[in-house]
């Protein structure tokens, strides 16, 4: 796999590790095990899916922004809780936030049994985040909204940097890259057309 994550662009050597050293088929249903490394995005339930390992890199490649390690990220959207495994290698703490409160506690014992400990859990509406831990270096979302919560943005630090695929589903979402400059001050580029599972707000038990 990390052959093909190369070959597809992902130069960051330290996400590279992280992504080798995080057990995919963990993160699946037995069912789906074999299938774990294949480049596609995988089911979950309810709904949701397991991004494809290359965008699952892309987003930590850029969230870290050239850095080897960061010391607070929040993830938006647990979902399987693989993102929030991957990121955990390469930051000091990871906030991720869910709304599915099935999902959460899913994850929560898949992290445990690989001993990642550096992990906290919020169920919770993403669109709101985590402000009381605020703020962060880098935020993920796992979901696309139609634009970019504004809560969010106010959550990073200066210097931070906020990845969020963006866009109506069935349109052309765009994998953004949102960094704080200073006060309220942002700059956004956009990178690779992607297609995610839409951000809902409200929690689910």
């Amino acid at each position: 796999m990390l052959d093909r994550l190369e070959a597809q662009g992902i130069r960051n050597r330290p996400v590279l590790q992280a992504v080798e050293s995080v057990p995919r088929e963990v993160f699946v249903d037995e069912v789906q095990s074999v299938r774990a490394y294949e480049d596609c995005s995988l089911p979950i339930g309810q709904g949701q899916t397991l991004s494809q390992p290359y965008i699952v890199a892309r987003m930590t490649e850029l969230v870290m922004g050239g850095e080897t390690r960061l010391n607070r990220v929040l993830e938006v959207g647990t979902g399987s809780g693989y993102q929030a495994a991957v990121l955990a290698q390469l930051c000091q703490t990871v906030f991720t936030v869910e709304r599915i409160g099935a999902f959460l506690e899913q994850a929560r014992r898949r992290h445990r049994q690989l001993g990642l400990l550096n992990i906290r859990y919020m169920h919770r509406d993403g669109f709101k985040g985590w402000p009381s831990q605020a703020p962060y270096d880098g935020i993920v979302v796992t979901a696309a909204p139609d634009a970019v919560p504004p809560e969010l943005k106010q959550q990073l630090a200066v210097g931070g940097r906020l990845v969020i695929p963006v866009g109506a589903q069935g349109g052309g979402q765009k994998l953004t890259v949102i960094t704080r400059l200073a006060g309220n001050e942002y700059q956004t580029r956009w990178y690779d057309l992607v297609t995610f599972v839409p951000l809902l707000p409200g929690e689910l038990v």
